[in-house]
């Protein structure tokens, strides 16, 4: 069994747009060509807006900020964001 990596996708997901699919598939292709499972998971952008859940956060290893918004919270997107950041997590923007 791989080690797994929990990665918390930041954005509102929406299976109609490509680039969300394309997300989900990126890192797990990624995730398997370091011979790792990726967990990832897509964390919506208005259930961030309150800080209070942002402690769900700490379960995960890393964030990625998805491409194709917009945010229903942009708030709520930057409050992950300096949640990462404030907590030494990787993090990677588009």
């Amino acid at each position: 069994m791989s080690p797994v990596i929990r990665i918390g996708i930041i954005g509102d997901y929406d299976r109609t747009r490509e680039s969300h699919l394309a997300t989900n598939e990126a890192l797990k292709h990624a995730a398997e060509c370091l011979s790792l499972t990726a967990d990832s998971i897509w964390l919506p952008t208005d259930s961030l807006a309150d800080k209070t859940h942002l402690k769900e956060l700490e379960s995960f290893g890393a964030f990625l900020c998805a491409p194709g918004g917009p945010f229903k919270s942009t708030h709520g997107a930057l409050n992950a964001i300096r949640y990462a950041r404030e907590h030494d997590r990787p993090f990677l923007g588009t």
